[in-house]
């Protein structure tokens, strides 16, 4: 599964591409490949070399699920050896509740970013691992995109620029165009994965600690390996000792098992979550996935968006680099608000009422004896993007 450049450094800096697309997750990786099936010369660039770990819940529901299948990437969670979810059991305070579930796929980031690269590259797209991106120059024609490996570097040009390479963009942070600021109250992101799990985390369940300082999500991969994913408070790491200590403390406060290798695993941390980026287009770029913004996810929707949103910008992409007009800018601002504006308000919701104990204590009561009360959620995170209220302008 390791996944290999497909030209070199001075090679990509010797064409002009008809896009450059600076990161290869999810969102990336799509809007490169989709790009590519039109025929156009596309680069998708990123700083890690694959596969690689993200930190991730690994969780990918029905609309996202749909969405692979209308391009034709239907079949690629099986094919990978996606584990089928039905259940998610919530714990906090002693209270607990198990809510059915429509069928999520679980899928590690290893496993599907690199298939994701491999369908991009397929359709076409070079591929450039390893490699640090920087927006250094615009003009009417072009924008112009430094690539750097160690201590090489090179200019290469491209008719547009798409910037999906996560949350803190280091292209956006290198230019005035755009801006991306976390909110005061974000927490911050983390996660491992853990071979020593105990038993009591099945295969096929989703679990869901919810704590006064944060919450922590698990989930076993296709590999049998637990994947431990959680957003706390800032703070709260920092008084518990780090990243581990704090993802502990929210697992047993909830009442679930003790993770045996919870501090010998490696864990990764993520800047601050909820972040809102200034703009999300400019001059022949366009910002996507994680950031063009974020906020606290409920399972599974953070992938939900990063896929939906790359299709939807691959026809705007596409009819900018035949013919490049400041409406392309407008339409992209208005199709991601459409996608995603009310799928975040949901979340933030959530993760508001998620910092509220008594309220969480109330809502697993009344869980408890009337799972049912769950399904319009439920319903609400997994309608496809078409049953969507459209948002207006």
């Amino acid at each position: 599964m390791i996944i290999a450049a497909t030209l070199s450094l001075s090679e990509a800096a010797n064409v002009t591409w008809d896009a450059i697309v600076a990161g290869a997750g999810c969102a990336g990786s799509l809007a490169a490949r989709e790009l590519a099936r039109t025929g156009a010369r596309v680069l998708l660039v990123d700083k890690a070399h694959f596969p690689r770990y993200k930190v991730c819940g690994c969780c990918i529901g029905r609309p996202a699920q749909h969405a692979l299948a209308a391009i034709g990437l239907g079949d690629l969670l099986a094919r990978e050896g996606a584990v089928t979810a039905t259940a998610l059991d919530l714990r906090a305070a002693g209270g607990h509740a198990t809510v059915a579930l429509p069928d999520y796929q679980i899928l590690s980031r290893e496993r599907l970013d690199a298939a994701l690269i491999n369908a991009a590259t397929a359709a076409g797209a070079a591929f450039l691992p390893g490699t640090q991106a920087s927006l250094v120059s615009a003009s009417d024609t072009e924008r112009r995109v430094d690539l750097r490996q160690g201590g090489d570097s090179m200019t290469a040009a491209a008719r547009i620029v798409i910037v999906a390479d996560g949350l803190g963009s280091r292209l956006l942070r290198a230019t005035d165009d755009f801006e991306s600021a976390p909110a005061a109250t974000s927490r911050i992101g983390m996660g491992a994965v853990s071979v020593a799990s105990p038993a009591d985390y099945r295969d096929g369940v989703i679990y869901m600690a919810c704590g006064a300082h944060g919450y922590a999500g698990a989930c076993r991969r296709e590999d049998g390996r637990l994947a431990i994913a959680a957003a706390c408070d800032g703070a709260f790491i920092k008084s518990c000792g780090g990243l581990s200590r704090a993802a502990d403390a929210v697992l047993r406060e909830a009442g679930y098992p003790a993770v045996p290798d919870i501090d010998e695993i490696t864990w990764k941390g993520t800047p601050a979550l909820t972040r809102t980026a200034t703009a999300v287009a400019a001059h022949r770029a366009f910002v996507l996935g994680d950031a063009a913004g974020y906020v606290e996810p409920f399972t599974g929707e953070g992938m939900k968006w990063a896929i939906e949103s790359a299709i939807a910008l691959a026809p705007i992409a596409g009819s900018a680099v035949r013919r490049y007009d400041a409406r392309h800018e407008r339409e992209w601002i208005a199709a991601r608000r459409r996608i995603v504006y009310e799928r975040t308000a949901v979340c933030r919701l959530l993760a508001a009422s998620l910092r509220s104990p008594a309220l969480v204590k109330t809502a697993l009561r009344v869980l408890a004896v009337a799972p049912m009360t769950a399904a319009p959620f439920v319903r609400r995170l997994n309608a496809p993007l078409r049953a969507q209220k459209e948002v207006v302008l």
